[in-house]
């Protein structure tokens, strides 16, 4: 018996036959696919499987019906067989599409059923499903209209609010000025407000202004500027750089010449430029004392950077920084702590470690010499820890195995690999 071969082109599929005709079909007119199972009790090849399936259905259902002439005229499309063979014994699936009516398909489907044999050995075939290719056709174009309908229609509503801060955002825009001998970019409140917002450059400032921050000012470049210097001399200072490699760098360069007295870290890789008012918000909320990152930054370490997480929502800063709402000034009638600096001053000389989720709510907590313990019970939900007491390189390897984003500790200690995936923060 000489068996069939055949091949998968991009565009249509060939088959041929003994007699070296080619065969095509094209897959759109696809309607049904049968999907049987095989099961040979011996050792059979692609070929075998294909020849079995010609060779014992010949003449079985008529001229009409014949597998040969279905798939002459594209009626049946192309066989595909895959089977592995473990132990004495093949198994696998043979894959049939069809173009023909569901009782056609149906007729074809069971006549494959009476396959015995492949080659010279026993075999068991069975029809498992017959799938409608419409069918599932369908489904993908009701889930796309369904993305399209929600994603890709242009909203037609209009919002007074956002009519307003239009306006609203195209004065803000024009008051940007220019001050000091370098001429850097600054919002108009600069010199009048007791605060200000230090950024990268005019782009920074420009984007704070639409969200009503004047107090900002840029460093444009590594190199700080004299005004900026003296500005923080006067002023309470607040750096609020990119989530970056440059924006670590002008942080380092800052705190080497210049006084600031509080830090903001805008998101890994996300510019300042670019963020939205919510974030720039909760970045400024959540701004920290420089206190707490100094001695990292001294020790010269590149991947020390403290990133701390949002806390909730709210409040929009009125043109110059105030103190911190983690203050014991403003924390004052709370009942929970609200930012990472409020569980910092609640934890230090208590001797406990507290696990954080995302939004600052105590996941856990416990005694701090239990940590050790407690780190196997950390589950995704935790994103960060407060400990009253000092972290060594091994526990500091266990949190990095938990995926946590930062750690504040009393001290650390013995660090010598310093991950670049956590952020460390020296309680003091």
């Amino acid at each position: 018996m000489k068996y069939i071969s055949y091949t998968y082109d991009q565009a249509f599929h060939q088959l041929y036959d003994s007699w070296g005709c080619v065969y095509m079909y094209s897959p759109d007119t696809t309607k049904y696919l049968i999907h049987i199972s095989l099961s040979a009790e011996g050792v059979v090849e692609k070929p075998d499987v294909v020849g079995a399936i010609f060779g014992q259905t010949e003449g079985l259902l008529g001229e009409d019906l014949d597998l040969r002439d279905l798939q002459r005229t594209g009626r049946v499309g192309r066989i595909d067989v895959q089977i592995t063979s473990k132990k004495g014994e093949t198994k696998g699936e043979i894959l049939i599409s069809s173009s023909l009516d569901r009782a056609e398909t149906a007729i074809l489907a069971a006549s494959l059923e009476t396959i015995d044999r492949v080659g010279p050995c026993i075999a068991h075939v069975i029809v498992e499903s017959v799938e409608d290719i419409r069918v599932v056709k369908r489904k993908k174009i009701v889930e796309r209209a369904k993305e399209i309908l929600i994603d890709r229609f242009e909203d037609g509503t209009i919002d007074s609010d956002e009519l307003l801060d239009d306006v609203r955002q195209s004065i803000r825009i024009e008051k940007i000025g220019s001050i000091g001998d370098e001429r850097v970019p600054a919002g108009p409140h600069v010199l009048d407000s007791d605060a200000i917002i230090i950024v990268e450059g005019r782009a920074d400032v420009l984007n704070l202004l639409r969200y009503g921050i004047k107090n900002a000012v840029a460093v444009e470049g590594t190199h700080i500027p004299r005004i900026i210097v003296d500005l923080c001399e006067k002023k309470t200072a607040t750096a609020f750089f990119d989530g970056d490699r440059g924006g670590e760098l002008i942080l380092r360069e800052l705190l080497q010449v210049t006084d600031i007295d509080f830090v903001a870290f805008s998101p890994k890789g996300k510019s300042v430029e670019d963020m939205t008012r919510k974030e720039v918000i909760k970045t400024l909320r959540n701004k920290v004392p420089v206190e707490y990152i100094r001695d990292h930054y001294a020790e010269n370490s590149e991947d020390s950077r403290v990133q701390p997480i949002s806390n909730k929502e709210g409040g929009e800063p009125e043109g110059k920084v105030k103190i911190p709402p983690g203050s014991k000034k403003t924390r004052e009638g709370n009942k929970e702590p609200l930012t990472l600096q409020d569980h910092i001053e609640d934890v230090k000389g208590r001797s406990i470690a507290r696990f954080l989720t995302e939004d600052l709510k105590v996941k856990k907590e416990l005694k701090s010499d239990e940590l050790e313990k407690g780190v196997d019970t950390v589950d995704s939900s935790v994103t960060g820890i407060v400990v009253d007491r000092s972290i060594d390189q091994k526990l500091l390897d266990r949190l990095i195995g938990k995926g946590l984003t930062y750690v504040a500790a009393k001290d650390f200690r013995g660090i010598i690999k310093r991950p670049l995936s956590i952020r460390l923060m020296k309680m003091g």
